[in-house]
């Protein structure tokens, strides 16, 4: 269509979300690529799992399951979910699609007043100053807290909401190239960034935000925090702003999180590599950052270019402040957040945080990047819910590690400790500071499995296994398959099970199998697999982030489909049962868009959930959608929907 085409051409000037673009220059993988690749094949070829199945419709699926799996899937061909709704046809518009017999509330949008005061929300006339008082911009993390803290109560509560990045095409009405935009645009989509943190109640008309409410909180990239563990305080961290190496500011980038069992939100610094100036050679951290991905480039934005804190030429060492878990009290405003540097710098995804059967706290770790690694961090201290004070330090000592998925089904966690292996002084080594804040070297050397783009790494409350959600990674050679991502050129992605022996999360070794595989199980070439019943609007594409209910059924998030010229959106499915993997389309978001945080209140029956970049690829004049408001003066704003049953009840049931 010729207006589709115009739309393309003026999108070649629009930031792609870093995360998303498969075809990202400036994300392309570095991990090392000299793995045994004939070793790898070797394992693949012996698994027991390398049987061919014909999964229905004729759809062709990698024998990679367990021979449990593969005789339940035989014996239950006319069984059901337990999923009971009707399932959002799929197609692309730009509207948000939930079932029919619910609705989607939008509670929180970009510009949102915050606070008594605060400027409503207009395109003509932003400014950092009104954006402090603003819900931020594309929301990913979304995390429920019920008030009063403790509780499960699901009507009153706090909602904690990540802002990751911005696109000032969609934001300004009048907008240059990014590197070319005045100082106030770029003072206003800085401070776009970080999240917020809200209160909400439940009324009879539906959720709302209490502006007045003494819990709300920006929290920007001028934000003070400290650092804790063991980079805090080393040499490398000392910057021009940061001259002790121990406080720091702010936060950027912000992807997914978690609410920990003592009440405090995990936030994840992913794709910092965009935010900074000035890279070239001679740079004291050079080979950090271009193991990190950072060289420079058109996607690069302009932060550097107005404020000395990142531009590299005059504050080299300030990457190193970014990339961490940063742990936010949201019940106390006035509270300092902190980086949790014991649990490594990579472009997290996510953190997710749970009590072993033991009391010590396990926390799963994806590294966002085309061949990159899933990380483990197992806490020296237990878990008391009744000392708050001291669960509020449990994430500054433990054991980090990383892991190695070998063809016969078999995790091995390998620690990523200082002067244990090839962590010593003969590889740069000086100690556990250098491990963290060179994580991807460290996890290079152990002999980790590099996978297609860990994200969320998420632990089922009802059956303890540990689900692994990999979006996709085409760049991957038909020589560089292994048993854990066993397709070439894998655009669509897929999910994989691990489970603790006897639920014991800090074992050396787990078992592991694959879940599903994304992509249409009607295009035998794609190589999807699923449940034998999965529909035509069941099955999806670019699996991202995911989250449980309370029955222990996984909703799956999507970011990718765009690409692939359809709609974004949420898919649910059993884990186990006659059920298992058979995925069902819940939602559709609006064109352009991805979906992220999914997340329920504790009595299931409010799912939240973000919409992020609603039109990405279109511009402020000519948006493919204007989302939620549709109004003529407004552009398309990046939200939070709460999605409820009009009856009331439980969702999905």
């Amino acid at each position: 269509m010729v207006g589709a085409g115009r739309r393309l051409r003026r999108a070649s000037v629009v930031m792609p979300p870093p995360h998303q673009r498969l075809d990202d220059p400036d994300d392309e993988p570095v991990s090392p690529g000299d793995a045994a690749t004939f070793d790898s094949i070797l394992r693949l070829r012996l698994s027991r799992r390398e049987t061919l199945k014909a999964l229905g419709a004729g759809a062709a699926m990698l024998g990679l399951f367990s021979d449990q799996a593969v005789a339940a899937r035989g014996a239950n061909e006319g069984a059901v979910s337990s999923l009971i709704f009707s399932e959002v046809p799929r197609g692309r518009d730009d509207r948000l699609h939930v079932p029919a017999g619910y609705r989607a509330q939008v509670v929180l949008r970009w510009g949102q007043p915050m606070f008594p005061g605060a400027p409503a929300f207009d395109p003509h006339r932003q400014s950092a100053q009104s954006q402090q008082l603003q819900i931020g911009y594309n929301n990913d993390f979304v995390g429920y807290l019920p008030l009063p803290r403790g509780t499960a109560d699901s009507d009153h509560g706090l909602l904690a909401v990540n802002h990751e990045y911005t696109l000032g095409s969609l934001m300004f009405p009048e907008t240059t190239h990014r590197l070319l935009r005045p100082v106030p645009q770029v003072a206003t989509e800085m401070m776009a960034h970080g999240m917020s943190i809200v209160e909400l109640r439940r009324t009879a008309s539906g959720w709302r935000l209490i502006t007045d409410s003494a819990f709300n909180r920006r929290i920007t990239p001028l934000t003070r925090m400290r650092l804790s563990g063991p980079a805090a305080g080393h040499p490398r961290m000392k910057t021009r702003y940061s001259p002790d190496g121990a406080v720091t500011w702010g936060t950027y980038a912000n992807c997914s999180g978690d609410v920990t069992p003592w009440g405090t939100v995990v936030t994840a610094e992913e794709n910092i590599q965009f935010y900074y100036s000035g890279l070239g050679d001679g740079l004291p951290e050079e080979e950090n950052y271009r193991r990190f991905g950072m060289h420079g480039g058109l996607l690069t934005m302009p932060w550097g270019r107005h404020f000395q804190r990142w531009n590299l030429a005059l504050n080299p060492n300030e990457p190193l402040h970014a990339g961490w878990i940063v742990e936010v009290d949201p019940f106390d405003p006035t509270s300092t957040p902190v980086k949790r540097t014991a649990l490594g710098r990579c472009k997290h995804e996510g953190c997710c945080v749970h009590v072993n059967a033991d009391g010590r706290v396990v926390c799963y770790l994806g590294d966002d990047q085309e061949y990159e690694y899933v990380y483990r961090f197992v806490t020296r201290d237990r878990f008391h819910p009744d000392r708050r004070a001291e669960n509020l330090q449990l994430l500054d000592d433990g054991i980090l590690s990383v892991a190695e998925f070998d063809a016969t089904g078999t995790v091995t966690w390998h620690p990523l400790v200082f002067g244990r292996g090839p962590l010593t002084q003969r590889n740069r080594f000086h100690s556990q500071a250098d491990v963290v804040i060179d994580l991807r070297k460290a996890a290079d050397l152990v002999g980790a499995t590099r996978m297609d783009r860990p994200e969320s790494v998420v632990v089922n409350p009802v059956t303890g296994s540990v689900f692994v959600v990999l979006t996709a990674n085409r760049r991957r050679m038909n020589a560089e398959v292994d048993a854990a991502n066993p397709r070439p050129h894998n655009t669509f992605g897929h999910i994989l099970e691990l489970v603790p022996p006897d639920g014991d999360h800090s074992a050396l070794k787990f078992k592991w199998e694959v879940f599903l595989l994304a992509g249409n199980p009607g295009q035998p070439e794609q190589g999807a697999g699923y449940h034998p019943q999965v529909s035509s609007n069941g099955w999806l594409m670019c699996p991202d982030n995911c989250d449980f209910d309370a029955e222990g059924r996984m909703w799956i998030a999507t970011d990718g489909a765009n690409l692939h010229g359809l709609a974004d959106g949420v898919w649910a499915t059993d884990v186990a049962g006659p059920g298992r993997a058979l995925t069902r389309h819940f939602l559709r978001a609006p064109i352009g868009a991805e979906v992220c945080g999914p997340c329920f209140t504790p009595d299931n029956t409010t799912f939240f959930c973000a919409i992020q970049h609603p039109g990405e690829g279109s511009t402020y004049a000519h948006p493919t959608t204007r989302w939620p408001d549709f109004r003529a003066d407004q552009p398309p704003r990046p939200a939070v929907v709460a999605v409820t049953r009009e009856d009331g009840g439980v969702i999905g049931s």
